[in-house]
């Protein structure tokens, strides 16, 4: 008998129980050159066979490609979401599900020409066969999911996240471009029909986390409106895969409007309530899965992924494109319509306050305060509309005498839709306790007119005093929050500069107070000279 030391270490991470000293691959340390999960990738592509399975003759095929990340979830693994493989290790998608798809994308008639519905006693006359990338799949496999919307939106305590609100692996394909196969045993098919219910199917997204942007195919026509669409430009840090990759990640506008949806309902009633609300939207875990009803999707028009060398090699985006959501299910008439304002408001009220993606609640320090590098890191990120039928149809906001009416409306339109559902009450009084609900007696906002892009003047008090004869500062406080080697804490503020016209900005604070005495000192300061010419004035609420 042959003893092999260390045998166990021997066997590749995919046949090892997910447990501590086989595998952790949804545990991230940073501190490691190379964590399980990425570990897990290199064995899989070192052994997987390079050609995908080539479909019989009787098969017909098509190729779409995906428009950001695809996956779908094999299920070998607790905890890990990680691709189906068929033969050789090449992923794929099953033909199962891709029957369920074309079902979902069927009229009734179609359903019943094609033998499909669940009763039927006859077999059905189409086979799908699933698909199968056809391009190099093996870059950029490994995805981060990275939930912070209790650390962002609840906790009082923001130097300590929320347990489950660590980073962790997801394993999906990057762009890929599948090829699907159907067969028939019709004698004369209607091969243009049954594309186009593909195609059809394809519109709503394939795989896992549909609602996050991922699934969702390219260059196809879609065969209905979005429920709400715009066009956006904007600039920032762009996030880094395990592996330093650099990527322009579409999921951050639902990050970011679903943190919003948080606010605006936990100030209009309470936590439980509030939750239930977000995840009928955005879906959500809470006992069960629920879907979502909105799926976003951004078609991206043109993108530079670069790099910021001020003294830090940031990696940064800039981007222009359009952002659509989705209507994943049929709804009555009126809270379709509903949810279509409620969509639209929501999007706004991101534009106008803050951001989107990585430091989205700082306006975006190479733009607005140069002084401030060259040896600094990056920070903050400038978003604006990005043709001119969004700055006339979207831009509702272009004077300060126009935010406060603004943010009654988004809160109006929240009512009317919770109006809508069943046993969710209005309550106010009784809102959510969480550090950013949107309540009167928890936020304020400030603004002035900032007459070009060097006249922004809050933007330097997050780095020096606001009064230097008392030395008075909010930088490395609990108001603009504690960025050291040992400490992240989000800050209560939000700045912004939201572009007018004329070279012109809307200069706004956004202020969750606390009880500290920073805080006080710095509303104080800033009430003394509420409304003063070029000052700030109290906007809302009022």
């Amino acid at each position: 008998m042959v003893n092999i030391p260390d045998i166990g270490d021997k066997i590749p991470l995919m046949f090892r129980a997910q447990t501590k000293g086989r595998s952790q691959l949804q545990y991230i340390d940073s501190k490691k050159d190379e964590n399980d999960s990425q570990k897990w990738v290199k064995e899989w592509i070192e052994r997987v066979d390079e050609n995908p399975p080539q479909f019989g003759q009787e098969v017909k095929t098509k190729e779409y490609q995906i428009s950001w990340r695809f996956v779908t979830n094999g299920g070998q693994d607790e905890g890990i979401i990680r691709p189906v493989m068929g033969a050789y290790g090449i992923p794929f998608y099953p033909g199962s599900s891709m029957k369920g798809a074309f079902c979902q994308a069927c009229t009734p008639e179609q359903k019943q020409r094609y033998h499909l519905e669940k009763d039927s006693d006859n077999p059905s006359l189409l086979r799908f066969h699933g698909g199968y990338p056809v391009n190099d799949w093996t870059e950029n496999l490994l995805d981060i999911v990275h939930p912070q919307q209790g650390w962002q939106v609840k906790t009082p305590n923001t130097r300590q996240k929320p347990s489950g609100e660590s980073g962790f692996a997801l394993i999906s394909l990057y762009q890929p471009t599948l090829k699907f196969g159907i067969s028939t045993s019709i004698e004369q098919p209607d091969w243009e029909e049954i594309w186009t219910i593909w195609e059809r199917a394809l519109e709503s997204g394939l795989g896992c986390r549909v609602s996050s942007g991922y699934g969702l195919p390219k260059d196809i026509k879609p065969s209905k409106e979005p429920l709400y669409k715009c066009f956006l430009k904007g600039q920032g840090m762009a996030p880094k895969s395990l592996d330093g990759a650099r990527e322009f990640r579409p999921n951050i506008f639902r990050g970011a409007i679903r943190g919003h949806s948080l606010r605006i309902f936990g100030g209009l009633t309470d936590a439980k309530n509030a939750e239930k609300l977000v995840n009928q939207l955005f879906g959500g875990i809470d006992g069960e899965a629920t879907q979502g009803l909105l799926a976003v999707d951004f078609c991206v028009k043109s993108l530079e992924l670069g790099t910021f060398a001020k003294g830090y090699k940031e990696p940064t985006y800039t981007v222009t494109g359009e952002l659509r959501w989705i209507l994943t299910q049929s709804l009555p008439e009126n809270q379709q319509e509903c949810l279509k304002k409620l969509i639209c408001f929501l999007t706004r009220f991101a534009m106008l306050l803050g951001g989107f993606g990585k430091s989205w609640r700082r306006a975006d320090h190479s733009i607005f305060y140069e002084d401030y590098y060259p040896n600094k890191p990056l920070i903050g990120c400038h978003w604006q509309w990005g043709d001119k039928s969004s700055l006339i149809n979207d831009n509702k906001v272009r004077d300060l005498t126009h935010v406060h009416p603004f943010i009654k409306d988004v809160r109006t339109i929240a009512k009317q839709w919770m109006s809508l559902q069943e046993n969710i009450p209005i309550t106010p009084d009784n809102s959510a306790k969480w550090r950013e609900s949107w309540h009167p007696k928890n936020v304020e906002v400030w603004g002035r007119i900032a007459e070009d892009k060097d006249d922004s003047l809050a933007i330097k008090w997050l780095h020096k005093a606001y009064q230097k004869l008392d030395n008075l500062s909010i930088y490395k406080t609990s108001v603009t929050g504690i960025v050291t080697k040992n400490i992240n804490q989000v800050g209560r503020l939000w700045y912004r500069m939201y572009p007018k016209n004329n070279h012109q900005y809307l200069e706004l604070l956004t202020i969750f107070p606390d009880d500290s005495d920073d805080c006080a000192y710095f509303l104080g300061f800033l009430d003394e000279n509420n409304g003063q010419e070029g000052k700030f004035q109290k906007i809302w609420p009022k």
